[in-house]
C-alpha cells in the first residue's frame, strides 16, 4: 500500500475527537503533515464510501457520516485498497515452463486468502476502538 490507509485512518480519528465540528482540508493537512491537495482527494474518496460527510462555503468542513462505533477499518482498508496486498507481478511468466504457466494463479490464489485475512482483522477493530487510545 501507499499510504492512503494509515492518511485516512488520520483523517478519521481527527474527525472523531471534533465531535459536533467541521474540520477543514488545511486543518487536516496540518495534523499529518501533507498538502490539503492529497487530504481532499483522500476526503472525497471517503466522502464516496458514505464515511465522511462534508459542508461546503466559508463556515464548511468535514465530519463522519457515521458513529465511530460503525466504522470498522474494513470499511476504510477496502475504501482505499485498490491493488492486491502483495502485489502483482507486471510481466508474463513463460507458459512453456511448468511453474510460468501456473504460478500466477497460484500466487492470486494465495494474495486473496492474505487480503481476506487481513480484512477479517480489520474488521475485528472500530474506529471508536482506535479513537480510545488518544484520549
Amino acid at each position: 500500500m501507499n499510504g492512503q490507509f494509515q492518511i485516512a485512518i488520520h483523517i478519521l480519528t481527527l474527525l472523531d475527537h471534533a465531535p459536533g465540528e467541521l474540520l477543514s482540508s488545511e486543518y487536516i493537512a496540518g495534523s499529518i503533515n501533507i498538502n490539503p491537495a492529497l487530504v481532499r482527494k483522500e476526503i472525497r474518496n471517503l466522502r464516496s464510501h458514505g464515511l465522511i460527510n462534508s459542508k461546503e462555503g466559508k463556515t464548511g468542513g468535514y465530519s463522519l457520516a457515521l458513529p465511530s462505533q460503525k466504522i470498522h477499518f474494513s470499511d476504510v482498508y477496502k475504501a482505499v485498497n485498490h491493488h492486491p496486498a502483495l502485489g502483482q507481478a507486471k510481466n508474463m511468466p513463460n507458459p512453456q515452463c511448468p511453474v510460468g504457466r501456473q504460478i500466477n494463479q497460484h500466487l492470486n490464489a494465495m494474495a486473496n486468502e492474505v487480503d481476506a485475512a487481513i480484512i477479517n482483522k480489520l474488521s475485528t477493530i472500530t474506529l471508536a476502538d482506535f479513537s480510545q487510545k488518544f484520549k
